[in-house]
C-alpha cells in the first residue's frame, strides 16, 4: 500500500541526522525492551506472521505512523492485531487488565525471558521454493512495475516505473504481498541495480546506484 511507511525518495522531511551505527544502541529506553519482548512473546501464538505484523503498522494513520517513534509503531501494530484476532478487548487495554484469566491454550505458548535468546537465533525460515523457473538472468533489463496495491508490498515507491539491472539472483522467497493476507508462496527474487540518475534525475551523482532486492511480480523486462 502507497502509506506514511514508504518515505524513500520522498521530500521535505529535512536533513537526516543518523547516529553512527556503531555508537547506536539497540534500545534508547527500557520500555522499547518490553514492546519488543511482547513482539516476540505475542508472535509465539501464530496468530500471525511478519508480513501481517509490518502490515498492520502500516495500517495507521499517517500523521499517528509519522508522529510515532520506531517501537511506538511497534506497539500500535501489536494492539490493533491483539484486538482484530480476539486476543484482547479495547477495554483491557485501556485498563491495562485482563477480562478474565488466560486460557491453557495461551499458557502453552508463554514465552519464558530464559527462552528470548533461543528464539531470537532461531526464527523462521524464508526460503519456499517456486512453481515456476525464474524469468530473468543476470544482467537483464528490468522495470519495476508501476503498481499501486491497497495490500501489503515491499516494492518502494521511488523505483517503480525506474529500470535497473538484475545484479543478483537470491533463489526463492515467501512473496510478503501474499504473505500479508496469510497465504505462503514461493517466488523468485533479484538484486536489481537502479543508477542514481534513473531514480533521481539528471542532477544525482552519476557514480551513485541504490540496489534493492525485488520479488518477480514487482518486475517486468525493460
Amino acid at each position: 500500500m502507497n502509506g506514511a511507511h514508504d518515505l524513500g525518495g520522498m521530500h521535505g522531511f529535512g536533513r537526516i541526522n543518523a547516529e553512527p551505527e556503531a555508537e547506536e544502541p539497540v534500545f534508547h529506553a527500557d520500555w522499547e525492551k518490553r514492546v519488543f519482548g511482547m513482539q516476540l512473546a505475542a508472535g509465539a501464538l501464530r496468530k500471525w506472521n511478519s508480513d501481517i505484523s509490518r502490515h498492520a503498522r502500516e495500517r495507521q494513520h499517517p500523521v499517528d505512523y509519522l508522529g510515532h517513534s520506531y517501537y511506538e509503531n511497534w506497539l500500535a501494530g501489536l494492539e490493533k492485531l491483539l484486538m482484530e484476532t480476539g486476543l484482547v478487548t479495547a477495554e483491557e487495554l485501556a485498563s491495562s487488565k485482563a477480562a478474565q484469566p488466560a486460557g491453557e491454550d495461551l499458557l502453552k505458548h508463554r514465552l519464558h525471558a530464559e527462552a528470548v535468546i533461543t528464539t531470537l537465533t532461531r526464527g523462521s525460515p524464508a526460503m519456499m521454493p517456486a512453481d515456476t523457473p525464474p524469468r530473468f538472468r543476470l544482467g537483464d533489463r528490468v522495470r519495476a512495475r508501476n503498481r499501486h496495491p491497497t495490500g501489503h508490498t515491499r516494492e518502494p515507491r521511488y523505483v517503480r516505473g525506474r529500470v535497473g539491472v538484475i545484479h543478483e539472483y537470491h533463489g526463492t522467497h515467501v512473496f510478503p504481498d501474499l504473505s500479508a493476507e496469510g497465504v505462503r508462496v514461493g517466488r523468485h527474487l533479484y538484486g536489481v541495480r537502479f543508477e542514481g540518475p534513473e531514480l533521481w534525475g539528471e542532477n544525482a551523482n552519476g557514480n551513485s546506484a541504490v540496489y534493492v532486492d525485488l520479488w518477480e511480480d514487482y518486475l517486468e523486462p525493460a
